[in-house]
């Protein structure tokens, strides 16, 4: 990808200035790199709302956050289950009721490798309902309100969007069939990164290019991702892993997200990530993105399957 716009040290949160009157709202903070992005934005003066399945996970990480940045942040949280639509419906109307603006709306949340196949109550294969459907009814409903605000929508997909079967399997999306938890959770982050570039075609045919768009990936960072609910054995191998120097704390893995929140003239149809080994660690910054990712006609009809199953539909 040639050199680091950003220098040798790649992006670092020290290019945002000051966030006073900017609102985020950010997807799975209760832990990990959600938990490390709210706290770097709320420590630049921004207005945070988390989007949480857990009530109380949220009051305790606002407990913290309080302890450390003092009483006057602003942070809230608005309970949502990204499991179910309802959850996701219900919350982007408290969030339409509650705030005037959003500056980027952060999918920052996710479950991975999940061991053995469980359906969501909306009838989807866990991985994908929740990674994947959830968000994108999240943020069609959010969507008037970030064009409104002329804000952003941030997707933070994973390296996992090049292994498993590197397309959509659309004969069998819910995998009754072959379900393994690498497979199901590569094609969820693989539908969600290809969902943002196909978003930023839509916008531009429809002359709506205020609403930036951009997909990046934290790396390979030590989050508790993988022990909420990953099998035994990618528990020990996670474990190991974190041993190594192929791992970064959980703050660098929230660097990507936080730099396509805030950072100014970003090129959307990169792919924004640690650029050091396999893009597991190291300076962050723009870098390859396989051709898989970016199918139009694989993206398109992505697209239309999940305004039908979702009966959701975007208003441009």
């Amino acid at each position: 990808m040639g050199k680091n716009q950003f220098g040798k040290q790649g992006w670092t949160p020290d290019r945002i200035g000051n966030l006073n009157g900017k609102t985020y709202l950010i997807t799975g903070t209760t832990s990990g790199t959600g938990t490390e992005a709210a706290r770097i934005l709320l420590s630049k003066g921004a207005k945070v709302v988390m989007l949480n399945r857990n009530a109380q996970k949220s009051k305790d990480v606002i407990a913290t956050f309080k302890q450390e940045l003092g009483n006057n942040i602003d942070v809230s949280s608005i309970v949502m289950d990204l499991g179910e639509q309802a959850s996701v419906k219900k919350a982007a109307a408290e969030v339409l009721e509650k705030i005037d603006r959003i500056d980027a709306l952060m999918c920052n949340a996710a479950i991975a490798q999940v061991p053995s196949r469980k359906l969501t109550v909306d009838g989807w294969e866990s991985q994908m309902g929740v990674n994947y459907f959830g968000h994108f009814t999240l943020q069609a409903l959010l969507y008037p309100l970030i064009e409104k605000s002329k804000g952003r929508i941030v997707t933070v997909g994973s390296m996992g969007y090049d292994m498993g079967l590197k397309t959509i399997k659309f004969d069998d999306l819910n995998w009754e069939k072959d379900y393994t938890p690498n497979n199901a959770y590569s094609q969820s982050k693989l539908a969600q990164i290809m969902t943002i570039y196909e978003l930023q075609n839509r916008l531009e045919k429809a002359g709506k290019t205020v609403v930036k768009s951009y997909a990046c990936h934290p790396g390979s960072s030590r989050t508790n991702l993988i022990n909420t609910s990953g099998g035994f054995m990618m528990k020990v191998i996670f474990g190991l892993m974190k041993l190594s120097p192929l791992t970064q704390p959980a703050e660098n893995g929230a660097y990507p997200e936080l730099m396509c929140a805030t950072e100014e003239n970003l090129d959307q149809k990169a792919f924004y990530g640690p650029t050091g080994r396999s893009n597991w660690v190291g300076p962050v910054g723009a870098h390859h993105i396989e051709p898989h990712a970016k199918d139009k006609a694989i993206a398109k009809r992505l697209w239309e399957l999940s305004e039908q199953e979702t009966g959701v539909k975007w208003e441009f």
